[in-house]
């Protein structure tokens, strides 16, 4: 009876966090009775609710339209005016690009050619296929360009393991799905089969859509022996899929809309600091892309090192005769991209404006001279990066998609729109945006800086540093826009205390936000590659530490030599304000 009980009280634990949080929190509101406690009740609530995800993230992040009002921090028309903001204008546009390039299959195309371009040596392609993963990633959100490649490194794997395995049949893969299933190694069938479905609840809203591996009815089997296959074939497996769950995160912290921590950082800075406008597309990627360089090589030498060995100089050799798995490897390729045959009008068209979509983001208002966003006002930010993607995403409703011979239907409907745009991360981040204004209505920012001020005799490179750590800690076990949702509202007073430019603060912070590479459960992208079965947790766990160890790091040294000069991040800016006890001329 007692163990009934036990297992029934188990099963309704989230009932009772949900409960016993915000009563064992309301002695702030009640006794101490401000405008600073009462939002710091909120602040504290959501925070809870959000790691634990006791009860939906978009849900939770409605709770700002219930408790401000009560606590009289802000008005409910105040409130609802934070929940929309530029960034969801910004959202609408890329996903808009993104559903044409899925839809029309511009991501195969650019994928297969990138990974034919390195050759088919195992190293060269784990690096080829973490290229091009990290490559699409940063241009739709990091989960997609998973979905994306993963069914063409699973061809490619299946023909690699196919070459040395002569006691197994089967047929060749033309569609890049998994039409086959290889039983010859009963521990991994058996931990694929357990460890298939993640826990759902666990999602890094830097994509919601999840596409599944499709399931054939009937799988052709493919029957030897238990032992066919050898420990380099198995370690290459663990290499690729780990390697693509990785890049695809690494490649999205490289642009502004690659993410959702970055769009959450740079609407937040908007907000927060109106007259900052230093955050645009080009000097973000001028900061970005070389981090995102140096950590993706960085962590395919880990990669390699770690699961396929040291041996560094095959990759070396050009113009050997290649193995059979490099043959077969070949031939796979060969053939996928033959099968697309030549480009068609529609990925013609959605190559041209995802290409004018970048060219306009980089000359909008590049810094060092006038943008084209000046011919169309006298004073700036009335044209944003919003303004640019909504506008050519509205196109790929009009242009039709076919020519004049058949029915008229436009390169995207809205039901395809639908099913990829993140509508949870839009009232995801709308709650940060609400707990942001609130915090600084009720004076809870200035509260906490003052808070935070004796943190100003350490080294600034050693707060950015454990900054830097305690949210790559955090992200590993809830979302990523949760994480930096959180932290902003902390991040940005903690700056002003110690009177360094908040944006040497911030934006390492948020680039670290998405180093989740620990377990299936950090992201969706760690998910779908997880359920393919050739990983294991303690697998993603020892890759999961270094590259944690290397992003941090890289991103540490990018923030602190070329990202100075770029943001001038060594003086304190006069869109920030100054705290009681600074002067505004001390860098």
């Amino acid at each position: 009876m007692l163990r009934t009980l036990g297992r029934g009280l188990w099963n309704y634990r989230s009932i009772f966090l949900i409960i016993l949080t915000p009563l064992l929190l309301l002695p702030l509101p009640l006794l101490v009775g401000t405008k600073e406690a009462g939002c710091g009740f909120v602040l504290v609530l959501m925070a809870v609710y959000w790691v634990s995800e006791v009860i939906p993230l978009s849900m939770t992040a409605m709770l700002p339209a219930i408790l401000f009002p009560m606590f009289s921090i802000m008005k409910s028309s105040n409130v609802a005016k934070a929940y929309f903001r530029d960034f969801h204008i910004l959202l609408v546009g890329v996903i808009c690009l993104a559903t044409s390039i899925e839809k029309w299959g511009l991501h195969r195309r650019i994928a297969l050619r990138l990974v034919t371009a390195v050759g088919v040596n195992p190293g060269r392609l784990l690096l080829g296929f973490m290229a091009g993963c990290g490559f699409l990633s940063m241009w739709v959100q990091n989960t997609s360009a998973v979905a994306m490649v993963m069914p063409i490194v699973e061809a490619v794997l299946q023909q690699i393991l196919k070459a040395n395995e002569p006691g197994c049949s089967g047929k060749d893969n033309p569609n890049l799905q998994l039409e086959e299933y290889d039983v010859c190694d009963e521990k991994m069938k058996d931990s694929g089969s357990d460890e298939k479905k993640p826990d759902v609840l666990n999602e890094d809203f830097t994509s919601v859509h999840i596409p599944t591996v499709s399931q054939p009815e009937t799988p052709q089997v493919a029957v030897c022996s238990p032992f066919a296959r050898s420990k380099a074939d198995l370690m290459l497996c663990k290499a690729m899929c780990i390697g693509i769950a990785y890049s695809s995160n690494i490649g999205g912290i490289t642009t502004l809309p690659g993410t959702s921590p970055n769009l959450i950082f740079s609407e937040y800075l908007h907000q927060v600091y109106p007259e900052c406008d230093c955050i645009n597309f080009g000097n973000w990627l001028l900061l970005c892309l070389p981090i995102s360089v140096i950590v993706l090589f960085l962590t395919w030498i880990w990669l390699y090192w770690l699961f396929m060995g040291s041996n560094f100089r095959s990759m070396c050799r050009y113009g050997a005769e290649q193995s059979e798995k490099e043959k077969a490897a070949s031939k796979v390729l060969e053939e996928e991209y033959k099968s697309l045959g030549p480009m068609r009008p529609q990925e013609i068209f959605t190559g041209v404006v995802f290409l004018l979509m970048v060219l306009l983001w980089l000359t909008r208002a590049p810094g060092f001279i006038p943008g084209w966003a000046s011919l169309f006002s006298h004073q700036t930010g009335y044209i944003t990066d919003a303004t640019v993607a909504l506008a050519l995403g509205l196109l790929f409703f009009i242009v039709p998609a076919h020519g004049l011979h058949k029915k008229y239907e436009s390169m995207i409907s809205w039901d395809e729109f639908q099913a990829l745009m993140p509508w949870k991360v839009a009232l995801l981040v709308g709650g940060g945006f609400a707990l942001a204004e609130g915090a600084q209505e009720s004076g809870l920012s200035l509260w906490v800086a003052e808070l935070l001020s004796p943190l100003g005799d350490l080294p600034v490179l050693a707060t950015i540093t454990i900054a830097c750590v305690i949210v790559t800690t955090l992200t590993e076990v809830t979302s990523n826009a949760a994480t930096i949702t959180i932290f902003l509202p902390i991040l940005s007073p903690l700056a002003e205390a110690i009177h360094v430019n908040p944006l040497y603060v911030l934006i390492p912070t948020t680039l670290c936000t998405s180093f989740s590479f620990l377990l299936p459960v950090s992201n969706p992208s760690n998910a779908v590659v997880f359920t393919y079965g050739h990983i294991s947790i303690m697998d993603m766990v020892k890759a999961g530490l270094g590259v944690n160890v290397i992003g941090v790091l890289a991103v540490l040294l990018g923030v602190g030599t070329w990202g100075v000069p770029l943001f001038s991040l060594d003086t304190y800016p006069d869109w920030a304000p100054v705290l009681p006890g600074f002067n505004s001329t001390i860098p």
